[in-house]
């Protein structure tokens, strides 16, 4: 490279380097700002609250131009850290812990749903995409699996926004119903406890549907969802190799999607760390504490990449088919919990 190169692209460099402060501002904005808002209203989860002031943010021309093109550049590589080190949440042997049955039964119950979501979802003409990301949030853990499903769900901004909004409503439906309903169903604690980790959606909207029936059910509530959460990445990896056999192979122009995204292997491998016991607890906190910035960041991003209008005129559809997932895996869920927890 001659000198005269140098020169001629030393004020690209230059010009290039004001955005990235900006950038930095608005991301560390919109994380503060859904950080605030979960504490004011918390049965809504930081990552709902994020993709929310995202979207609010764009779509009141409130981002600067620069700092929409930093953080549109951080959105995929801090949304796969942010999954990747969701794995540390997971213990493998508090999930074993539960046995064979309730493992089998929350682990048909989740693909049930999904499998049956997505069909209908596509039966209503909501699209392929748009569908698998609606029974993924619903089947797995809300906001964080849908943003782990959408690069093989081969969706847009505009899905994820969509699927997690659904998933706010409906998780905090059931939330409020749950607690309602344990008396007149007559569940006692432990069959309260896997009832509501099987089926509500969100980790969050889990606790507060436990709270009320005590320390015990909340625990028992947490790891059975836990084990939905394990089952992300296998669920991401069989979907992600569907993809990869019904593309065409092409002649190079373009690459065939991963087997197996490296993301997804990732999150095994720190399940793995987290259940051989050598991460200690301190170091667990500063790690949740990442994932919440990753993820936080990252659906920040993806809510500033949406048109609200577009959104809401597409959203009915969305709802109804919603609604229908929640029934079927709070049905599913239930008749499996009585099956497998007998009183």
């Amino acid at each position: 490279m001659t000198a005269t190169d140098v020169a001629a692209q030393a004020p690209a460099v230059r010009h290039q380097q004001p955005g990235l402060a900006p950038g930095l501002l608005v991301a560390a904005a919109g994380l503060g700002g859904a950080l605030l808002a979960h504490r004011i209203v918390p049965q809504i989860g930081v990552l709902t609250w994020a993709v929310a002031l995202g979207v609010a943010a764009a779509n009141l021309n409130l981002l600067p131009r620069r700092g929409r093109a930093v953080l549109g550049r951080l959105t995929k590589r801090l949304l796969r850290t942010g999954v990747m080190l969701l794995g540390f949440s997971v213990s493998i042997d508090a999930i074993t812990a539960l046995g064979a049955p309730v493992i089998a039964a929350v682990a048909g119950t989740l693909l049930a749903t999904l499998v049956g979501t997505t069909w209908l979802g596509t039966r209503m003409r909501l699209g392929g995409p748009r569908s698998l990301l609606i029974g993924t949030g619903v089947a797995i853990c809300g906001a964080a699996a849908i943003a782990a499903m959408e690069d093989a769900a081969e969706a847009d901004e505009e899905d994820v926004t969509t699927a997690i909004a659904m998933i706010t409503l409906f998780g905090t439906i059931a939330l409020t119903v749950f607690p309602l309903l344990r008396s007149p169903l007559g569940l006692d604690d432990v069959q309260y406890g896997v009832w509501t980790g099987a089926a509500v959606h969100e980790v969050g909207q889990v606790v507060a549907a436990a709270s009320p029936a005590g320390a015990a059910v909340v625990t028992v509530a947490v790891v059975v969802k836990l084990t939905r959460v394990l089952l992300l990445a296998p669920v991401v990896a069989g979907v992600s190799a569907l993809r990869r056999i019904r593309s065409p192979r092409t002649g190079g122009e373009t690459a065939r999607p991963p087997l197996i995204p490296l993301f997804v292997l990732g999150f095994l491998a720190c399940a793995g760390l987290r259940s051989a016991g050598v991460v200690p607890q301190p170091a667990l906190d500063w790690i949740g504490t990442l994932q919440t910035i990753s993820l936080g960041v990252a659906l920040f991003g993806m809510g500033a990449s949406v048109h609200l209008a577009s959104l809401v005129r597409r959203s009915r559809a969305a709802v109804l088919l919603t609604a229908a997932a929640t029934l079927f895996i709070t049905a599913g869920a239930l008749g499996a919990t009585l099956l497998v927890v007998p009183r």
